[in-house]
């Protein structure tokens, strides 16, 4: 398990040179908020980190819910039973095993490690622009149709699931890279990944942290690259 941090932001992550896997823990003033639990090691490593700073995780917050983004929630719910789960209702629909797609959204399929999970949490389904805590709802759709994303105005600190990943290269939701494919191949929409990566970039961004790669700082300019790169892939 490697632990980093990057001002209020901790980034957990396992297999980091195979296939990479992160949960992140923000440090509010008074409480934790964890972003996604990809597995289950993720937990006791989280739990260190609360009694270390003496504080309760408040919050948990999936992104969207492939199995790499939310397979540690069955330990999770039971170390941390008071924790409040949240996820975009959209996405909350695919979490209960809903795969259909409604009539104003693209018809792809949606892609991916899925499965049905029982959670015994409260549950609350957080609306665009809504906060949780410091961090800002922002709906960053295409890698699920009800992907979100988290972003701190104080750190500059913006977490994105699978909008966009860094191991072994930048690339938007949707962007199939050679030594590392799963991301690409598992999105559903990549028009949709655009138009919220662009999205994206009207944001100060200090610390960008992905599903999947390191932490990288001032990213803008290269998910400009990513989404040109992305654009060119889709004319051709």
């Amino acid at each position: 398990m490697r632990v980093k941090k990057y001002d209020k932001l901790y980034q957990l992550t396992v297999f980091s040179y195979v296939f990479p896997i992160s949960s992140y823990v923000y440090e509010e003033n008074n409480f934790l908020t964890v972003i996604d639990i990809g597995v289950k090691a993720f937990v006791k490593e989280i739990f260190k980190l609360s009694q270390k700073l003496n504080k309760k995780v408040k919050f948990i917050v999936i992104t969207h819910p492939h199995n790499d983004h939310i397979g540690g929630i069955e330990e999770f719910q039971k170390q941390f039973p008071e924790t409040q789960f949240c996820i975009s209702k959209r996405d909350g629909r695919i979490l209960a095993g809903d795969y259909t797609l409604d009539e104003n959204e693209s018809q792809e399929k949606i892609r991916g490690g899925l499965k049905v999970r029982k959670i015994n949490l409260p549950i609350k389904h957080v609306f665009i622009g809504e906060k949780i805590g410091s961090l800002k709802v922002i709906d960053t759709k295409g890698h699920t149709p009800g992907s979100i994303s988290l972003y701190s105005d104080d750190s500059q600190v913006l977490v994105v699931g699978d909008a966009i990943q860094t191991f072994r290269g930048i690339a938007i939701a949707g962007d199939v890279r050679k030594l590392f494919p799963f991301p690409g191949l598992a999105t559903w929409s990549r028009e949709n990944s655009i138009l919220s990566a662009e999205k994206l970039l009207k944001l100060n961004v200090h610390y960008l942290g992905t599903g999947h790669g390191n932490v990288v700082e001032y990213p803008n300019e290269k998910i400009l690259k990513s989404i040109n790169r992305l654009r060119n892939k889709i004319k051709k």
